[in-house]
C-alpha cells in the first residue's frame, strides 16, 4: 500500500507536475506526432535524498544547479540559493514562462506593469530599468509564482532564498 503523500512533498513536486502539464497543453496534435518519431527523452528521477544533498551544497555556496535541461524537451528545472541579491532591471521574456517556487527564506518580486525605457539584448529577452504598475510579491517558503511569457518580473532577496525556477521553452 503506498503511503499517502507528505504535504511537504507535495509542496516539492508540484511545481515539476505543473510544468509537465503547462508544457503538454502548449502542444498541438502535429508536434505530437513529430516528437513520437524521434528519439524518446528517458524518465528522470529526483529522489528527495538527492535534491536535499542539491539544496545543502547551494546554501553552503549558493548558486545554481541546472537539475534538468534537455533541448529535446520544451523546459528547463533549475535549483538556485541567493543570498543578499538584488536585480538591477525588470525582464521579460517572448518565449519562456516561469514557474517560481520557494523552498527554503524568502524574496521579493516584482512583476507586472508597462516597462520604461525597454532594451533588448538578444533575440526574444529583454530588459527595462522601471515598470510602471508593477506589484510587489513577498514570497515565502512553500509560494509558488507563475509568470507568464511577456511579463516584467524583477527579483529582490535581502537575506537568503532556495528556489525551484521552471523555465518552459517551446512557442
Amino acid at each position: 500500500m503506498a503511503k499517502p503523500q507528505s504535504r511537504r512533498n507535495f509542496l516539492r513536486s508540484a511545481p515539476l507536475a505543473a510544468a509537465a502539464g503547462f508544457c503538454l497543453a502548449e502542444s498541438s496534435l502535429p508536434s505530437m506526432a513529430a516528437a513520437q518519431s524521434a528519439a524518446p527523452v528517458p524518465f528522470q528521477l529526483f529522489s528527495a535524498a538527492k535534491l536535499a544533498d542539491a539544496m545543502k551544497e547551494l546554501q553552503a555556496k549558493p548558486g545554481n544547479n541546472n537539475l534538468f535541461d534537455n533541448p529535446a524537451l520544451p523546459f528547463t528545472v533549475v535549483l538556485t540559493t541567493e543570498t543578499a541579491k538584488s536585480a538591477k532591471e525588470f525582464e521579460w521574456h517572448e518565449g519562456r514562462d516561469h514557474i517560481f517556487q520557494v523552498l527554503e527564506g524568502s524574496t521579493t518580486y516584482e512583476v507586472g506593469g508597462t516597462p520604461q525605457g525597454a532594451h533588448n539584448t538578444k533575440p526574444g529577452e529583454w530588459l527595462a530599468p522601471a515598470s510602471q504598475g508593477a506589484t510587489t510579491l513577498a514570497l515565502n517558503k512553500g509560494d509558488m509564482l507563475l509568470i507568464p511569457r511577456g511579463t516584467p518580473h524583477k527579483r529582490s532577496t535581502a537575506t537568503s532564498v532556495t528556489f525551484y525556477l521552471i523555465s518552459t521553452t517551446g512557442k
